[in-house]
């Protein structure tokens, strides 16, 4: 039985964080084909309330259900459990490539 105030949590990855205040995250969860009894990994992508524009591209985080903050966003960032590592590439600004 479900008490009041028990809410949904799930670990994913951050895909984009493009939006002001929101980031999309993958979530991954592995379930059981009914007919072939094998494991199948299905991927939901959700958007996922920022409040502080913390997370970044490839970052693990708990998100948790949350009461509708506008049309499509249903969950929160509760925290960041592994920040993505970044490389070189990555860290340099695009626009400032050298030697061209």
């Amino acid at each position: 039985m479900n008490k009041r105030g028990m809410r949904k949590e799930r670990k994913g990855v951050v895909k984009s964080n493009r939006m002001h205040k929101t980031v999309v995250v993958s979530v991954e969860r592995i379930v059981m084909h009914p007919k072939y009894r094998k494991y199948l990994k299905r991927r939901t992508k959700v958007k996922a309330h920022d409040e502080k524009n913390e997370c970044q591209v490839g970052d693990q985080v708990l998100i948790v259900e949350c009461q509708p903050l506008s049309r499509e966003k249903r969950w929160r960032v509760s925290r960041i459990l592994e920040r993505a590592v970044m490389t070189e590439k990555e860290a340099a600004p695009a626009d400032s490539q050298v030697g061209l």
